[in-house]
């Protein structure tokens, strides 16, 4: 894999995850991470797809259409690929908006993923 194709891959990934989450597809945002972790808060590690499913199930609040109605927004993508091609970093930045008959559209929450990958 190139590096170029490897840059791809990750980005889509990345938007895959909010693409998931916005949709309300906990599974989908689980298998994700297969292989993978989020560090919740420091030092502490949700690991798995069984995990990850349990976070987003117990912590993300779903709207009668199945949805959290969010969008989020991943901007500034910024990927370093190691020399062998089999990890990388990314950093990203984000922005949550989100809309409920209640409230009208509006950012919700921003801030920034430090990501790392591994080939599998």
């Amino acid at each position: 894999m190139t590096v170029s194709d490897a840059c791809r891959s990750i980005e889509n990934l990345i938007y895959s995850y909010a693409e998931r989450i916005d949709a309300g597809d906990f599974a989908g945002v689980a298998a994700l991470f297969r292989h993978g972790r989020i560090e919740a808060v420091p030092g502490v590690f949700i690991e798995g797809e069984d995990q990850v499913l349990g976070l987003y199930e117990s912590s993300t609040r779903r709207y009668d259409d199945g949805t959290p109605r969010t969008r989020h927004m991943t901007t500034n993508v910024m990927i370093t690929v190691d020399d062998t091609g089999d990890s990388a970093n990314a950093r990203t930045y984000y922005t949550v908006f989100q809309q409920t008959e209640e409230l009208p559209l509006q950012a919700i929450i921003s801030g920034h993923y430090h990501d790392s990958f591994h080939l599998v």
